[in-house]
Formats: structure tokens, C-alpha cells, sequence
């Protein structure tokens, strides 16, 4: 059909399509094709190039409108930006409970299995791209797909009992993107809390814990109630600047705060329940696989994203590299009593580590409306399309929901009593799910639909990391909750 033809065009490159109009022309002139086939394929050549014209015309004007979810935005960015972008996401709460991170894994085990994690981290990651390059050449009109859309295309165009699941799974990837944004929102209030309060003990004001976390509550609250993200995102370069003061002093105290203790009086290897907390504190850390496919699809030329010295590549390894240097020198500095975020660990009564705590909380802080923002995108959309009261006062009812959300964090983070543990139980669930499980699933289905696409090396590749997965999942979350448990009583 004419559709048919004007698709195939479509997926011609421009210098193809002209070599082939050329030898069509060659064909009719040299009488290899009768008068009237000949002028039929030059009016048809001549129908086409203004579909053509038309199509990018109404392509353009789209990316100018800002498009949809699927199309490509008007600004792409360079391999630079995309870089720091991904360093951002990647270097947060979790950067700060690296010491943490390192008592439960050894120094010697926790340098060792960190850039195992990394690895497989990034292969997963390579496994999720792959699966959305070839879903997005199988969807018509759509230029890129976000992590949920990536899943929920891969088995959509799956084997035939797989397919009724695509929505399912899409659902899946949603929620526990929501309960990690959720966590991260809720880490944020308890890391905020925690050192506010020493600086509040240490200046002679004597509150209560939960009292000092009421009062981040409004700071907290008002920006989160705004439903543009432009009014917001000006604050996270800010925020980025402080944690990055925040890590740099604390360092420096680190090293300045008398000689080092010796290597031999700290634990290079730790026992199995230790290894569990470790294992979700490191995913924890390294969760920023939400951000791959945007920021992939912003680039310029996003095929620099996974070259081998490309983006990803180069971000994992300086990310990896800042977190051995940072969970090293601050379990080997403060021992078995590093805290959960090495900023609570410096001494209270110095003015210095005072500010430094501040300012750490300061940039946590900021980055709670970002992490926040998230959630809301994801449940927001599906809420407003089911509910009537929604589509008849959407800012209203958006209102309400943001303020209902910014409470329960504030909930769960009261009654949470343990940074670290918090983290460890996120990571251990959800991070895990996302960052290795997920990507697996879609590797199998993609081999799937290939006749011997699943060779043996693929098989018991993904077979491996799916089992590394489930007892991360397994053994992290329960011993996280038989911890938190633990501080309740």
C-alpha cells in the first residue's frame, strides 16, 4: 500500500534513497521499464520526497512544541553534560554512608566487591539500552522510551505468552521507582534531622530529635508543592556545590584529625549478615539507572553514551573510584563507630565541622524537591486519567496529593530510627529489582525472539546475576528489617 511504501522510505538513509532514484531513472531511460511504468515512479518518487518534506516539517514543529514523552527534546546535550548529569545522580545520601558501607564489607572486601557491583551495574545497564534501541525500532513514531515504556515494549513485542504481561511489568518498574524516590525523600528528612540536631545540642538549644525534624517539615513542604519543575531545578546546582563542600571538608578533617590509625585494626573481611547490609548500602548508591535511557536520549550523539570510553563508562568508574577513596579513608579514620553519614562523625564542639554539617544538610536538603518531583511524575499522570475530581481541578487535587506524599515521607522517616539501616533496606529491595533484576528479564525476551538468540555463555550470564540479585534481595532486606527491628526494642 501507499503507507507501506512511504515507510520503507522512511527508514532509507538520505543518500540511499537518492542512489536508488537514480538508478530507477537510469532503468527507465535506458527502456528496461515500459513509458508508463516510468512516469508512475517518477510521480510517486516526486509524492514521496513531499511526504517526506511534510513528515520532517511536522517532526520539527513537534520537537519545538516539546513533543511527547517519546519525542526528542529540543536541547541535546553534549557527552559533558550527560557525564555530569549522570555523576549527579549517582553521588548523593548514599556517597555520604560509603564509611558506613565499608564497616559492613571489610576494607579489603568491600575494595573488591564494589567494582564487581560496578561491572555488573553496567552491563545491566548496557542490557536496558539494548532493549530500548530495538523497541523503539519496532514502535512507529517514537524516537526514545523511558525505563517503564522500555519494559513494557520489550514484552509487548515478546513471545505470545509473555505479551499479556507488558503492562503488568510496566506497573512493576513504576512502583518500585516510586518506593525508591520515596526512600531516597525519606533519607533525606532523617539525614537532614540528624545533623541539625548535634549542631542544635552543641549551640545550647535542647530539642528533641522529632522536634528538629518538624521543623524541616515546612522548608521542606513549600517547595514540593509547586507543580512546575523550572521554579525548583534552579536549586539543585546549588545543592550539588554544598554536598560537594560537604564531602571535600569532611575529608580534609579526616585527614588533618591526628594520624591515621593503622590499616591492621580495622576488619578486611566481615561475616555474611554484615555482607547483606553492605551489599544494599552499595546498590543504594549506585541506583541511578532511571537516569540512563533520558539522559541517553538527550545526547546529541547518543551512541557516545556506551562506547567504551564513552559516558557511561567513564562516570562509573570516576563514581567507583570516589566511593573506594571515600569509604576507605572514613572506615579506617573513625573505625566501627563511623556513622551512617560520615558528617555525623565529626567532632560537634569544632565551628568548621559544624558548618560543614549544615551545609551537608543544606544540600540534601535542596535536592528533596528534585527527588520528590520524580515520584509525583509517576503517580500523578495515572491518578488524573482514572479520577474525575483530577481532571476537573488538576492543580487542586495535584496540590493535595504532593502535601499528602510530603507527609508520609515525614511519617516514615520518624519512625525509621537509623540512617543507615534505611538505606540498606531501599537498597536491598528496590535497588536491586531495578538495577539487576529487571534489565535481566528483558535480555532473556529480547533472546527469546531469536531463533538460538539465548546461547549457553547468555544463559548462565544472566542466570548468574539473577542469583547474585535475589540474595541481595533475599538476605538485605532481612537483615535491614531484623536491624531496624532490633532499634525498636
Amino acid at each position: 500500500s501507499k503507507f507501506r511504501v512511504l515507510k520503507i522510505f522512511h527508514l532509507i538513509p538520505q543518500k540511499q534513497q537518492q542512489q536508488q532514484q537514480r538508478n530507477e531513472l537510469k532503468a527507465i531511460e535506458s527502456g528496461e521499464s515500459g513509458g508508463d511504468m516510468g512516469r508512475t515512479l517518477e510521480i510517486t518518487n516526486v509524492k514521496l520526497d513531499k511526504n517526506l518534506e511534510k513528515q520532517q516539517e511536522a517532526g520539527a514543529g513537534d520537537e519545538e512544541n516539546g513533543g511527547g514523552a517519546a519525542k526528542r527534546r529540543g536541547h541535546e546535550t553534549s557527552a559533558l553534560e550527560a557525564a555530569t548529569h549522570l555523576f549527579k545522580g549517582s553521588v548523593g545520601a548514599g556517597l555520604f554512608a560509603m564509611g558506613d558501607c565499608f564497616k559492613n564489607g571489610g576494607l579489603a572486601g568491600a575494595s573488591i566487591l564494589l567494582p564487581i557491583i560496578a561491572v555488573m551495574c553496567v552491563h545491566c545497564e548496557r542490557m536496558l539500552i539494548r532493549g530500548s534501541v530495538l523497541a523503539v525500532e519496532r514502535t512507529p513514531g517514537v524516537d526514545f522510551l523511558d525505563y517503564p515504556e522500555t519494559v513494557e515494549k520489550c514484552f509487548e513485542y515478546g513471545p505470545r505468552p509473555l505479551r499479556r504481561m507488558s503492562r503488568f511489568m510496566k506497573l512493576v518498574v513504576e512502583m518500585f521507582l516510586c518506593v525508591t524516590q520515596f526512600g531516597f525523600c525519606a533519607i533525606y528528612f532523617v539525614f537532614i534531622t540528624e545533623n541539625l540536631y548535634q549542631v542544635f545540642h552543641q549551640n545550647g538549644i535542647d530539642i528533641s530529635m522529632s522536634m528538629v525534624m518538624l521543623i524541616t517539615l515546612l522548608p521542606a513542604m513549600i517547595p514540593s508543592l509547586m507543580t512546575n519543575l523550572k521554579y525548583i531545578s534552579p536549586v539543585s546546582a546549588f545543592a550539588n556545590v554544598a554536598l560537594l563542600f560537604g564531602l571535600i571538608s569532611t575529608l580534609t578533617i579526616a585527614f588533618s584529625d591526628g594520624p591515621m590509625p593503622s590499616v591492621s585494626e580495622r576488619n578486611l573481611f566481615t561475616s555474611g549478615s554484615q555482607l547483606a547490609l553492605f551489599f544494599g548500602t552499595a546498590l543504594f548508591s549506585y541506583e541511578g539507572i532511571a537516569l540512563i535511557l533520558p539522559l541517553r536520549n538527550s545526547m546529541r550523539k547518543p551512541e557516545d553514551f556506551s562506547s567504551r570510553f564513552g559516558v557511561l563508562n567513564s562516570t562509573m568508574f570516576l563514581t567507583t573510584a570516589l566511593f573506594i577513596f571515600t569509604g576507605f579513608v572514613s572506615y579506617v579514620r573513625w573505625g566501627e563507630d563511623v556513622a551512617g553519614s560520615i558528617t555525623l562523625n565529626l567532632v560537634v564542639e569544632e565551628v568548621f565541622s559544624q558548618v560543614v554539617k549544615v551545609v551537608a544538610a543544606l544540600g540534601v536538603f535542596l535536592g528533596y524537591p528534585i527527588q520528590f518531583f520524580v515520584m509525583i511524575k509517576i503517580i500523578w499522570p495515572p491518578l488524573k486519567k482514572s479520577n474525575n475530581c483530577a481532571q476537573k481541578y488538576p492543580i487542586t487535587v495535584q496540590v493535595c496529593l504532593r502535601f499528602i506524599m510530603v507527609m508520609m515521607t515525614f511519617g516514615v522517616a520518624l519512625v525509621v530510627p537509623k540512617l543507615n539501616l534505611f538505606i540498606s533496606l531501599i537498597g536491598a529491595l528496590c535497588s536491586t529489582c531495578l538495577a539487576f533484576v529487571i534489565p535481566v528479564l528483558i535480555d532473556f525476551v529480547i533472546r527469546a525472539q531469536v531463533p538460538k538468540g539465548l546461547g549457553v555463555f547468555s544463559y548462565i550470564k544472566n542466570i548468574a546475576i539473577l542469583t547474585v540479585a535475589v540474595l541481595g534481595i533475599v538476605t538485605g532486606t532481612y537483615q535491614s528489617i531484623v536491624e531496624i527491628v532490633k532499634e525498636f526494642k
